[in-house]
């Protein structure tokens, strides 16, 4: 029974994160639009992926400290109803400057969801277990990536992108009476923690080293990813009515990929990270090649969204299990800070490939995507290094 109970418990993580995940990446797929109806340009456009993701940077650590104290359970509600205002502000949005607001709104309420959720989730299972269960929650993005963001699209070019995060608030609902009736009741309240403690996180060098692979390596893929309609469009040819169904593709292998690293991380997440950014580095560094080719553009666009999740699920249970070996008083802390890397990631790659798209070409995204994977890369192989000496000090 218990274990049936945990399986509801990340369903309803998982549909709440399919809430977030949507909303996060929307955006992405109504660039073009957002930027025709309020009279801007497109790197302007952008910065509702760039701003969403500051926010989510700054919020998390902030905001999951200031609600440690809170009932699990009591702040996901509070964090849906407060997910729930910040989009329809975003769907009545007269100017830019409302709907970043409205952005920042969201992101508030994302930062402390991913950041509590993850925990909730590890700590659902067996410690063999957690990278899958965080993988499941994370499911959640990776379905938005499936469908949300694709119907989002869709429904953006049909009737304007405002009944976009029209549709954003219904899943919010949904999301809230999930989280109502399937997260227990007896979840354990969180801890308040002393300031000197969270500061006890940024003097471990493995625990720092770890938040800027998650920066790099998660947020290379979003120089390229943000700006991946009017790339699909403007450099591969497609048209624009085609662009939705393709995300669609492209979400299927960013939910592939997302599943087989939950599985590849459960053993040994650093080995398996060190490959996964090697290869992602190598996909963005030919894609430059290759986009002005429909065939092969797509067949590169498909590979650089199977491996774009598939680092996630790792990284976020290795900063758990660091947190516990150096700070366990500060694990949703950590987790808060990793969840804060990862958007610090996509707020610097949108806003690099917003850079490149207006002075260079859209073509030229992959080339500074596939530098900072690779960057992660090479950290990830001297923490790799790290780690054995850390093992083999146990041992003795």
């Amino acid at each position: 029974m218990k274990k049936k109970n945990n399986q509801f418990a990340l369903l309803a993580l998982a549909i709440s994160a399919f809430a977030i995940g949507t909303t996060e990446f929307i955006s992405v797929g109504l660039l073009p639009l957002i930027a025709e109806d309020l009279n801007i340009s497109l790197p302007i456009a952008g910065l509702t992926v760039s701003i969403y993701a500051l926010g989510v940077t700054i919020g998390a650590p902030i905001l999951t400290s200031i609600t440690a104290a809170i009932p699990r359970k009591t702040l996901l509600i509070w964090i849906m109803i407060i997910f729930i205002i910040g989009n329809i502000i975003a769907a009545t949005a007269a100017n830019i400057g409302i709907l970043l607001i409205a952005r920042l709104i969201s992101a508030f309420s994302h930062g402390v969801f991913m950041s509590i959720g993850s925990t909730i989730a590890a700590s659902l299972v067996s410690q063999d277990k957690r990278a899958g269960a965080i993988s499941i929650m994370f499911t959640g993005l990776t379905v938005a990536t499936v469908t949300g963001v694709p119907f989002g699209t869709f429904l953006g070019q049909q009737f304007g992108w405002r009944l976009a995060f029209i549709a954003i608030v219904v899943i919010g609902i949904i999301s809230l009476i999930s989280n109502y009736f399937l997260i227990p009741g007896n979840m354990p309240r969180g801890k308040a923690i002393k300031l000197t403690e969270q500061f006890k996180l940024f003097k471990q060098k493995q625990l720092l080293q770890l938040f800027l692979i998650t920066a790099l390596g998660y947020g290379g893929t979003f120089v390229v990813f943000t700006f991946l309609s009017p790339l699909l469009q403007n450099v591969t040819g497609f048209k624009e009515n085609t662009v939705a169904l393709l995300l669609l593709v492209y979400g299927v292998a960013i939910a592939i990929g997302n599943m087989t690293g939950g599985k590849l991380a459960n053993k040994d997440p650093l080995k398996a990270l060190f490959f996964m950014f090697i290869i992602q580095a190598a996909i963005l560094f030919i894609l430059p090649f290759s986009a002005p080719y429909k065939i092969a553009g797509l067949v590169t666009i498909m590979f650089m969204g199977l491996f774009a999740f598939m680092n996630v699920p790792g990284l976020q249970s290795y900063v758990v299990v660091l947190a516990e070996r150096y700070v366990p008083s500060a694990v949703d802390v950590a987790s808060a800070v990793n969840i804060a890397a990862f958007n610090a990631g996509i707020a610097i790659g949108s806003y690099a490939g917003g850079l490149i798209s207006d002075h260079m070409g859209l073509i030229h995204t992959g080339w500074v995507g596939g530098i900072m994977v690779l960057a992660a890369a090479v950290l990830t192989g001297s923490s790799l290094k790290a780690e054995k000496a850390y093992h083999i000090k146990v041992n003795y």
